[in-house]
């Protein structure tokens, strides 16, 4: 008597078997295309991903990436680079969660790097109106962040109360500790406005990472960040001071890419490492580049003055910024599935995400308001990039060249 013909699909034998593994040269390649055409910021990215990994490649199904990008939004750290990441993990092991990082953020990394050796030649009216135009693209484009993010982080009167209270810890109490604590009273608030909020049905991981891996990688996220700048004090060498403070910026990212632009903001202008002109003009060039928005980390270390500055401090904080998130997706994934079930760790979450939306708004006014924004012909054009990114969706990389062309006009003529 014959076997009946086998029906199942191969979807229905990938999902019985566990997902196929390969190898570290086919994470890397699949990740380097995406990582020199993924414009648009990190919802563009995780569009990309999905249609290249689980429509076209099939990596992973629906579920399986839809529970990904639920713990990558429950991190703190880069959404769309943790996801990437943990595809990478999933298809190539270690090595294809190293391969998948470095191919999707070396060319936004590189092209940056090259714009901040090249804006340090750069000289006269024509770069000072390039450069204005830059600052003045930070200023659309974290309206429209701070825009979308509140209409879907502070829908209601308690989450809009927090995200106020956020911004009033944070004018006064400034610096990294007030964004540190409004981070912390934000979650504290959460779990007391937030609890009766629905809770989002959990799904199981597909990532088979033990729990003794997890764990270690937890460890690791905490020793570093609170032995680092004890370490830093002690040893007093400038490379571990960079690597203390992007690491610690990296580690404080809730609510996506462009909330790090505070953090960083605190971490390297205060000490003098980089100017408020030199930060800003960066911030904008990062949004016509394709990739993560991290990336901006490694335009920073090359500009960053005194000594390490150059490639070896753009390596540095490149690294440092992008390895808190990672080590929290590891260490996070044995035990998911136990943590987003329970109502109070949501309740958490909605009030720092209401939080950071504070942040954002704080850090809008100061520095990149203040700093921009010096006329009424400045007020303008930044108003013109900010309709354009929000009423017309014309894409960021156009929206930094008609602003950087708009801010030679302003300074030419």
């Amino acid at each position: 008597m014959t076997a009946p013909p086998d029906s199942s699909t191969p979807e229905d034998k990938t999902a019985a078997s566990g997902p196929r593994r390969g190898g570290a040269g086919e994470v890397f390649a699949a990740f380097a295309k995406l990582g020199f055409t993924s414009f648009g910021g990190p919802i563009a990215h995780l569009g990309y991903f999905r249609e290249e990994f689980v429509v076209r490649r099939r990596w992973i199904d629906e579920r399986g990436y839809a529970d990904l990008v639920a713990l990558c939004q429950f991190l703190p750290g880069p959404a769309s680079s943790q996801v990437g990441f943990g595809l990478g993990l999933l298809r190539g092991g270690p090595l294809g969660a190293l391969a998948a990082w470095v191919a999707f953020t070396l060319p936004s990394a590189l092209a940056l790097i090259l714009f901040a050796f090249g804006a340090a030649s750069f000289d006269g009216p024509i770069a000072d109106g390039i450069l204005q135009g830059l600052k003045l693209v930070a200023v659309a484009v974290v309206a429209q962040a701070l825009w979308g993010m509140a209409r879907s982080l502070c829908p209601d009167r308690e989450r809009a109360s927090i995200a106020l209270a956020a911004v009033l810890v944070v004018v006064f109490l400034g610096g990294a500790f007030g964004q540190v604590s409004a981070i912390g009273l934000g979650g504290l608030a959460g779990l007391w406005v937030c609890r009766n909020a629905a809770v989002t049905a959990a799904q199981p991981a597909p990532f088979p990472v033990g729990r003794r891996v997890g764990i270690a990688a937890l460890l690791g996220f905490f020793v570093l960040l609170f032995g680092l700048p004890v370490l830093a004090i002690t040893v007093a060498a400038p490379e571990l001071a960079v690597f203390d403070s992007f690491y610690r910026a990296g580690a404080l990212v809730f609510g996506g890419g462009h909330v790090v632009l505070p953090l960083l903001q605190a971490e390297v202008v205060p000490p003098g490492w980089v100017g408020e002109d030199a930060f800003l003009a960066g911030y904008g060039a990062a949004q016509a580049v394709p990739g993560p928005l991290f990336t901006f980390a490694a335009y920073l270390g090359a500009v960053m003055t005194p000594y390490p500055g150059g490639l070896l401090a753009a390596g540095i904080a490149l690294v440092a910024v992008f390895l808190p998130g990672f080590l929290l997706l590891i260490g996070a994934l044995p035990f998911w599935n136990l943590l987003r079930a329970r109502p109070s760790a949501q309740a958490a979450l909605q009030g720092t995400n209401a939080a950071v939306v504070g942040i954002l708004g704080a850090a809008l006014y100061d520095p990149i308001w203040t700093s921009a924004v010096r006329s009424a012909p400045d007020f303008a054009l930044a108003l013109t990039g900010f309709l354009l990114l929000t009423l017309w969706k014309t894409p960021p990389w156009l929206v930094v060249i008609l602003m950087a062309a708009g801010g030679v006009a302003l300074t030419v003529f």
